[in-house]
């Protein structure tokens, strides 16, 4: 049982951290308008939202590249999208790590490789957001501000997914799953809807033709990038579920249930957590 004064002296720590990096009326307004991604949350979540957003700034140290202007709006933006993932869950997901650089733009990523063969390669490949295991977020800002909602995208909840899916190490598709939150939810349960819908959305991008993947794009809310692994496939729908969650619903509802059972947030108000 936790001590009454440790719990009094956390609370009072958690008030002086929400005092000094309280977040302007006006700056949180204008981040909430421009993102359709918050748009499921009601005026307390939005609150619970606000604070949560407050202590991540606090945890994290921002940084630039390339002479970017590390701004506050920036900082707030990303901090907002970038908790709304584990807004019913806790920021303790996010331990372990403490940097996010943001770049003007696309940054080039430079990965060792090994083919079929066993031969080792040296590849790069322009990115928008990378997540790094044990280290730091990088994101493109020009790519952090694309928030129509037309489509499918989210470059920093789809980052954040990575983070929260590498808590118990590599990324794997599988996150992790805690029982005062996700009962009756297990990892079996979630390899029945999970890796079968990954395996049916992977034979569904094979059965195209490589020169009709922009038609494909087209008809699918899931980018056919998500079969690259089944992180990246957990990354994108958890980009679908907050940014286009009725379309996502209605495409893949059992998968849409599992996810919305995970974050414990139902964003298209299907009843999911039911």
């Amino acid at each position: 049982m936790t001590n009454p004064f440790t719990r009094w002296f956390g609370a009072q720590r958690r008030e002086r951290t929400l005092r000094k990096y309280a977040i302007d009326e006006s700056l949180w307004r204008r981040t909430l308008d421009a993102y359709p991604c918050f748009g499921h949350l009601n005026p307390a979540d939005l609150e619970r939202l606000r604070e949560t957003a407050s202590l991540f700034i606090a945890q994290k140290e921002f940084s630039t590249a390339h002479d970017l202007e590390l701004t506050d709006a920036m900082i707030v933006s990303i901090a907002a999208q970038a908790c709304l993932p584990v807004l019913n869950l806790s920021l303790d997901l996010y331990r372990g790590w403490v940097g996010v650089i943001v770049y003007p733009g696309e940054f080039v990523i430079k990965k060792t490789v090994e083919d079929q063969d066993g031969v080792v390669h040296e590849v790069e490949h322009d990115a928008s957001g990378e997540a790094w295991e044990g280290g730091p977020v990088v994101l493109s800002w020009e790519d952090a501000q694309m928030a129509d909602g037309a489509d499918a995208y989210n470059v920093v909840i789809h980052e954040f997914a990575h983070k929260i899916d590498m808590v118990n190490g590599e990324a794997d598709g599988h996150p992790p799953l805690y029982r005062r939150w996700h009962a009756p939810l297990d990892s079996t349960a979630w390899a029945d809807v999970f890796d079968n819908a990954y395996d049916r959305f992977c034979a569904r991008v094979d059965a195209v033709p490589q020169r009709r993947f922009g038609r494909f794009e087209r008809e699918s809310l899931i980018d056919p990038y998500a079969t690259d692994h089944p992180s990246e496939f957990f990354a994108v729908c958890s980009e679908a579920l907050f940014v286009t969650p009725k379309p996502f619903e209605a495409e893949y509802p059992e998968l849409y249930r599992l996810l919305a059972r995970y974050y414990r947030q139902d964003p298209a108000g299907v009843d999911a957590l039911v």
